[in-house]
């Protein structure tokens, strides 16, 4: 299994809606690199959903569910399914990110313009921690509630 950060523009589509619509094609991801690791998913990949200005924030945990597959509005690029988890007990905003040891070398902090990043294991470990969200106990049946059932 891996771990992804996918960013959000929670003006057009984020947390919330995924929340709402239970399952989401995640599409829109034009950048030939945030592209190559999309088909890099797979089903049961563990997502953190960042959401891009204005909340710059780590915001939930979201499962991809399936494999990727043709863009119907591109078929020159990829998209896959996810489906929310849970949100993270604390958001964890992009200033506290970039101040901590662990995180300021994560994908989206060096690189903000690519929308998908793989994420190290200490990475994880670490938003898990600081957001005070358990993984373990995290899927409940209401995925906007933080920290599971």
């Amino acid at each position: 299994m891996s771990r992804w950060v996918f960013l959000a523009d929670p003006e057009s589509f984020g947390w919330d809606e995924l929340v709402r619509d239970g399952t989401a094609v995640w599409d829109g991801i034009k950048n030939r690199t945030a592209q190559n690791r999309l088909k890099e998913a797979a089903h049961g990949d563990r997502v953190l959903v960042y959401h891009t200005s204005p909340d710059k924030a780590l915001v939930g945990i979201a499962q991809v569910v399936g494999k990727p597959y043709p863009d119907p509005g591109a078929p020159d690029r990829v998209v896959v399914d996810v489906e929310p988890v849970t949100a993270l007990a604390r958001q964890l905003s992009l200033a506290e990110i970039k101040a901590d040891d662990v995180l300021a070398g994560m994908g989206f902090v060096r690189m903000p313009r690519v929308a998908v990043h793989a994420l190290e294991d200490d990475e994880w470990e670490r938003v898990v921690e600081l957001s005070g969200t358990d993984p373990g106990t995290a899927f409940g049946d209401d995925p906007a509630e933080g920290g599971g059932p």
